[in-house]
């Protein structure tokens, strides 16, 4: 953006958890503008992302129904964790071809396209066969528009979208094109879906898409304008996370091997009953937990405040932007002893967790996909670890960089070498 704005950055968990207590009704985050620019621009519909307000509320209470509530996680399971299976498939595969029994590679794009095909089967119900060697060419063309709006985003968080748009520059209309790609893609999904209801002969679930046009609650453009907002948040978020977490698992051999045996028990203990194997695996689930914690997806976890309030003894007015600073708290001595360490255990033990695991956000406003994307990753570590082992040059350090989302500095090669 060109200009100033007044902006707190807080970075102990007390002082986020007293902001988060005077967020009001209709908490206020920071705004993603090309994003508005782009459905101003269409005279397309805000999802439940960029609307605000009782409209907000209304839409969101009836999405959290959708997606966040136990009965759609349950819905969920069988699609995510089919998806996962098919990842190891694929993975096989690049064993035999090496002819080296294993795999090493950047997996940066394996893993953008398998949390793009879990994403849109979650949502639209639909595979698109990413995890395929060959790509039908409409599913590449909405794999290339999914990475163009990020990229296009990037900049215009800073140079006004509305400047850019009045000089036609190729930042925005690169953003348009991508963009429209995008919801022609959900277009399509809700024609298949509308014709696929004529013909159903049962009641096997379909993805969220398909189910909010049963329930008819919310308008249809309403439905495509937050489900094209989830589809759009759910892939370089949980794709980055599950990088960053083989990176520390492979570079602490001793942690992976606590973990495979965790699944191996619970498994054993289990067997396919998927929602009850995911309660008996709490240091996978602490795994991403650290991951986020020395890796989150966003710097900063922001809030607009809705009235006065006092932290430290500052003053800070209403409609200030205050921004928890993440990335800065996991890694305060203050606040996570060892900070540098990868310890997915300090999640499980006595130390106070309050306010310290705000990766998805807090209250009515905390990411709306949490639940998808924790399933996601949790899975997806269940099956890497039932059948490979971990590893990467552990001499070599990978820092961050930014770019709407943290990203490594550096390609991160893995090596998936099978157990058997």
């Amino acid at each position: 953006m060109l200009g100033t704005y007044d902006s707190v950055y807080v970075q102990r968990p007390e002082d986020a958890a007293a902001l988060f207590q005077v967020e009001g009704p209709y908490p206020e985050r920071f705004r993603i503008q090309p994003w508005y620019e782009y459905r101003d621009y269409r005279n397309k519909r805000y999802g439940v992302l960029l609307k605000s307000g009782e409209e907000w509320r209304s839409h969101r209470l009836t999405l959290n129904r959708e997606v966040l509530s136990v009965a759609g996680m349950a819905r969920f399971l069988p699609l995510l964790d089919s998806v996962g299976q098919d990842f190891v498939k694929r993975a096989y595969t690049q064993v035999e071809r090496s002819g080296r029994g294993k795999w090493t590679a950047d997996l940066t794009e394996e893993l953008f396209r398998f949390a793009l095909e879990s994403v849109c089967y979650v949502l639209y119900g639909q595979r698109l066969g990413l995890l395929q060697d060959y790509i039908d060419p409409e599913s590449q063309k909405f794999i290339d528009s999914v990475s163009l709006m990020f990229h296009t985003t990037a900049p215009m968080m800073y140079i006004p979208p509305r400047l850019l748009r009045i000089i036609n520059s190729s930042i925005w209309t690169d953003h348009v094109k991508a963009w429209d790609a995008v919801f022609n893609h959900a277009d399509q999904c809700i024609q298949s879906i509308y014709s696929s209801m004529r013909h159903r002969t049962n009641d096997a679930y379909a993805g969220v898409l398909h189910s909010l046009l049963l329930q008819d609650h919310l308008p249809l453009e309403d439905i495509k304008a937050s489900v094209t907002e989830l589809m759009a948040g759910g892939v370089d978020t949980t794709s980055m996370t599950i990088q960053w977490a083989l990176y520390e698992l492979a570079r602490s051999p001793g942690v992976q091997e606590k973990l495979r045996s965790e699944v191996i028990s619970a498994r054993r203990k289990c067997g396919n009953d998927l929602a009850e194997l995911l309660q008996n695996i709490p240091l996978v689930k602490a795994t991403i937990k650290e991951t986020l914690r020395l890796h989150p997806v966003a710097i900063t976890l922001q809030r607009y405040t809705q009235k006065d309030t006092v932290l430290r003894n500052y003053n800070i007015p209403q409609g200030t932007l205050v921004q928890v600073a993440l990335y800065a708290m996991g890694r305060n001595p203050e606040v996570f002893q060892s900070p540098e360490r990868f310890s997915p255990q300090r999640w499980l033990g006595n130390m106070s967790k309050h306010f310290k695991g705000l990766a998805f956000g807090f209250g009515p406003r905390q990411c709306i996909g949490r639940r998808i994307a924790e399933m996601e990753m949790h899975l997806f570590l269940i099956h890497i670890l039932e059948n490979f082992k971990v590893e990467t040059n552990r001499m070599s350090e990978v820092g961050t960089t930014f770019n709407l989302i943290i990203f490594p500095s550096k390609p991160i090669h893995l090596t998936l070498k099978p157990l058997n």
